[in-house]
């Protein structure tokens, strides 16, 4: 049985900073103590003295590309560069080729990251104007939630049939995701931005196609329809503060049947951004003004908003370098997002405890995840070593994605993850990886 001993740490966990060891003992933790002495001469000692320890990060939007669209990425390498990042566990969306649609899907997913997966695991079911039997057959304690498109998919992921929409959120108590951007909205902007510029748009006018109205057109009638049919709604991506007005922070994140997310990228640039990265920050929904950022910012760190994510979803340096009407939008930020998130920390902006609770607890939370996202005795050893006055520089050299470029490339970091435990497992230490695909399958409290 593995046994670890992590000494000397600066613990973060559920709302405050402590010194301290952490024993564990195959997938668990077995003790948390001010100071533990090893068990056996056959425990592995790690010194902490100086590092912070994070339970590992659950990230809850993420787009790893397999089965189908392999050439920008796989489960494996994304996995890999997660873990990279902290990132202990992710949930992965519907919308690969094929699409997560069925159940016979969603099994081979499962089967391909049980043999390949760095870290652990879930996957989101995809829901279309015309799978509701499918949608009932989920089984809600071993799948993340129900996915829906209400703006910007592919294939025919898009649910736009109100009829059957409604019919989808009455009818499973699953936690339903949702992607807002209303359609009609977007395609006329679009129309006349091609009229007069073709398909070579400048990229500066990516929020104003993918406007702030196309985003709270399609969030409010989400939120409109939950609260008609009760269901449990969770919307991703939030990118404008005129949206973070439709959530509260009026109850305990368990007693909310409406939550929030955002992403890490709407935390980070902005519009003035583009005229340097281009397509590289071109993502649905669009990065968009200073004064969207710091809405966000402010939801966040009050409570409207619940979690951080990635919304990582990579395409190859050639697909970017398109037209703007051909580049797609997306890009790789799980090896980055939690490093983004410390250089807040240093810049005065969020606590490690709120990162923590945003990026870790909350996650856990609101997907009822089982034993995971917290440093407790008898959850599983998830867990970060942070070395917070590390300075590193992203390079070509050191991004670890399969498409090879990063939004941050040339960015100089002061925090950096030295070692990243998954299931008890030292999997990644100081840019070095251990070939142990220890990830599991998450399950659900349901």
């Amino acid at each position: 049985m593995n046994k670890v001993l992590i000494k000397n740490a600066n613990i973060v966990n559920e709302n405050e900073i402590f010194h301290g060891d952490v024993y564990i003992e195959g997938k668990y933790i077995v003790e948390v103590a001010s100071n533990i002495s090893a068990k056996s001469p056959d425990v592995n000692v790690y010194d902490a003295e100086g590092k912070y320890l994070l339970p590992g990060v659950i990230d809850d939007q993420v787009h790893f590309r397999e089965p189908g669209l392999t050439h920008k990425a796989t489960i494996e390498t994304e996995s890999r560069a997660a873990v990279a990042g902290g990132i202990t566990s992710f949930i992965e969306m519907p919308n690969t080729n094929p699409q997560t649609t069925t159940i016979e899907e969603l099994n081979k997913k499962f089967k391909i990251a049980r043999a390949s997966s760095y870290a652990n695991y879930s996957f989101m079911f995809g829901g279309t104007n015309d799978n509701l039997d499918e949608i009932m057959k989920v089984d809600s304690a071993n799948v993340a939630a129900i996915k829906l498109f209400l703006g910007s998919s592919t294939g025919n992921m898009l649910v736009d049939n109100e009829e059957v929409l409604e019919k989808i959120f009455s009818s499973t108590d699953m936690l339903i995701a949702v992607h807002c951007e209303d359609e009609g909205t977007v395609r006329r902007n679009l129309e006349k931005y091609k009229a007069e510029f073709g398909d070579d748009i400048p990229m500066k006018y990516h929020p104003i196609i993918r406007s702030e109205e196309a985003c709270y057109i399609s969030s409010s009638k989400a939120i409109e329809l939950a609260k008609k049919t009760g269901a449990r709604l969770h919307v991703f991506h939030l990118s404008t503060a005129k949206e973070t007005n439709l959530f509260t922070n009026k109850i305990p994140l368990e007693e909310k049947k409406i939550t929030a997310e955002v992403c890490v990228h709407h935390l980070w640039f902005t519009d003035k951004d583009y005229e340097e990265k281009g397509s590289l920050i071109k993502w649905n929904p669009a990065v968009k003004t200073e004064k969207d950022r710091d809405g966000l910012w402010e939801a966040l760190l009050d409570d409207r908003i619940d979690v951080i994510a990635t919304d990582h979803a990579p395409h190859t340096k050639e697909e970017k370098d398109n037209p703007y009407t051909s580049a797609p939008s997306g890009g790789p930020l799980v090896q980055h997002g939690l490093v983004s998130m410390l250089e807040a920390y240093h810049n005065g902006k969020i606590g490690l405890e709120k990162i923590v609770e945003k990026m870790c607890h909350n996650p856990a939370k609101l997907f009822k995840i089982d034993k995971r996202g917290y440093i407790k005795e008898g959850y599983f050893a998830d867990m970060v070593l942070v070395d917070l006055n590390k300075p590193w520089t992203v390079t070509e050299d050191n991004i670890f994605y399969k498409c090879g470029w990063s939004p941050f490339e040339g960015n100089t970091f002061k925090s950096r993850i030295s070692h990243t435990f998954v299931n008890g497992n030292l999997v990644y230490k100081n840019f070095k990886f251990y070939d142990v695909k220890k990830g599991m399958r998450l399950t659900f409290d349901r």
